[in-house]
């Protein structure tokens, strides 16, 4: 049976029916609602500049190869693309149609559906792997497990990545991570550095591992990487600038020749399908 039930999915209830993802009810929702549907305006920075999870920790994260394997929340493709080289078939799942737009310009020959991890257009049991890369923390967790789970056959794989930046680095820090976090954004950070399985979850075998890393970057690079987190792309036009014209002053300084090796750190986790 083919996974593709459908190729689309409509918006599970709870989930706002536009691009991204995001349970619309109290302030904090509604903030993270937009902050989950403005990649999309910069969806070629994106694609650009936001690295991809490097090989190892793919390869961590499917041991052995897989027959087929879903990318939930692909954005643009980079993990899709590393997927390719680990599983006979990648199908990548997005929901915002300017991210799926590029994904497949970038990658044409991959299946990529608009759709949302909480409601996926697969069969049960049609798939080998799940993955899921820096948009964890975008999700409805229970939902999105129960979704993998229902998809997964027995023995299948559940990945959860989240690379980027080691902010542990001052001068990281202080040149991507300056501004007082609010509440809010500070719990944001740590769901993206955790994943827990429900209880009742039939996931066995949870395990974790970090890979440390690093990525040559220009200055062009680390400005453009600035651009594309969502506390600065929800920012006001005139503060935007601001904020990226202060990364850009401390490239300047930073990087003495054309590029900078960027210090980057992935988290990983596996969880096996009972």
């Amino acid at each position: 049976m083919p996974p593709l039930a459908r190729d689309h999915a409509p918006a599970p209830s709870g989930i706002e029916p536009g691009p991204g993802t995001g349970t619309v009810g109290s302030v904090a929702e509604l903030e993270t609602s937009v902050r989950a549907n403005s990649f999309g305006s910069v969806a070629g920075a994106y694609d650009r500049f936001r690295p991809g999870p490097p090989p190892a920790a793919v390869e961590w994260v499917l041991p052995s190869p897989a027959g087929t394997a879903v990318d939930l929340g692909a954005g643009t493709g980079a993990l899709t693309r590393v997927l390719v080289a680990r599983a006979d078939r990648v199908i990548a799942v997005e929901p915002d149609v300017r991210m799926l737009e590029v994904l497949r310009r970038r990658s044409p020959g991959i299946p990529a559906v608009r759709s949302w991890a909480e409601q996926l257009p697969l069969h049960s049991g049609s798939v080998d792997a799940v993955t899921i890369s820096s948009a964890w923390h975008w999700m409805d967790p229970d939902r999105s497990v129960d979704e993998a789970a229902r998809v997964l056959g027995p023995g299948g794989i559940l990945g959860v990545i989240w690379n980027g930046a080691d902010r542990s680095v001052d001068w990281v820090t202080e040149l991507l991570g300056t501004r007082d976090p609010s509440p809010g954004d500070r719990e944001q950070r740590r769901s993206r550095h955790r994943f827990e399985l429900p209880g009742r979850a039939p996931f066995t075998d949870l395990d974790h591992c970090t890979i440390a890393w690093t990525l040559p970057m220009t200055r062009e690079d680390l400005v453009g990487l600035a651009g594309t987190y969502s506390s600065t792309i929800i920012m006001a036009p005139e503060e935007r600038d601001r904020e990226l014209a202060r990364v850009r002053r401390g490239a300047e300084e930073l990087v003495a020749g054309d590029v900078v090796a960027m210090p980057m750190r992935c988290r990983c986790w596996r969880a096996v399908r009972r």
